[in-house]
């Protein structure tokens, strides 16, 4: 079971997803908590990384600190909406 707020926060990830990768809609609804992300889409690149993730902060009302990111944050669909519901739900 997901914590309150937990299904706006996975949507909101998706629309960011969607916005600054500019995947259609209809992909970015496939994806699900075990779509892989960084390395796997040719979109997210590291450009696209500092983009996906000041539009997280903007949308979600949180911080994010370079100390929070390593290697795994951006796995994966499941692991990026993980990251954002600890920051916005603590």
């Amino acid at each position: 079971m997901l914590p309150d707020g937990a299904p706006e926060i996975i949507e909101t990830v998706r629309a960011v997803l969607r916005d600054v990768l500019g995947v259609s809609a209809e992909r970015a609804a496939q994806f699900r908590e075990d779509t892989p992300l960084f390395g796997a889409l040719p979109e997210l690149d590291s450009m696209a990384v500092a983009g996906v993730l000041t539009e997280m902060e903007d949308r979600l009302g949180i911080l994010i600190d370079d100390d929070d990111i390593d290697g795994d944050t951006l796995e994966t669909f499941g692991a990026l909406t993980g990251f954002a519901m600890r920051k916005a739900l603590g």
